[in-house]
């Protein structure tokens, strides 16, 4: 998910970004990632990593965000209503990297089909392509 959004640096304005009244990606697939992204507890090394007691391991390597292990699960760590103005993520600034690299949109500006699977399963409405001046799609702020 999305919290902030910056607009293309080609134009003045800023695209709307439609993860902060959505969230139905953090309820709706599986958030696995590799172990390593996990925090070490006591390891200040690590503190922008994943909180351990959030995840669920579910291979050799990999981990899961709890709730979503089996896909159609809501993340333990998402907080407020889905398609409310008061979701968000309560580990934004530690988040993995499924949840930082998703994004709404695909480079040619066409609606990302995961995302609009997602959505359509909470009723919420698709999201429109955006516009030739808006081609570059918001960025994740990392």
């Amino acid at each position: 998910m999305i919290a902030r959004t910056a607009g293309p640096a080609s134009n003045d304005h800023a695209i709307a970004n439609p993860c902060l009244s959505c969230g139905a990606c953090c309820a709706h697939f599986r958030v696995s990632f590799y172990c390593g992204e996990i925090a070490i507890e006591g390891d200040s090394a690590s503190a922008g990593m994943v909180p351990p007691e959030l995840v669920s391991q579910v291979g050799p390597l990999r981990a899961a965000m709890k709730g979503t292990e089996y896909g159609h699960g809501r993340c333990i760590a998402l907080r407020g209503e889905i398609g409310s103005c008061e979701v968000r993520c309560g580990i934004y600034e530690r988040r993995p990297s499924p949840c930082r690299e998703f994004n709404p949109w695909l480079p040619d500006g066409s609606p990302e089909p995961d995302c609009q699977r997602a959505r359509a399963g909470f009723g919420l409405p698709p999201l429109p392509a955006l516009s030739d001046d808006d081609v570059d799609p918001p960025a994740h702020a990392a």
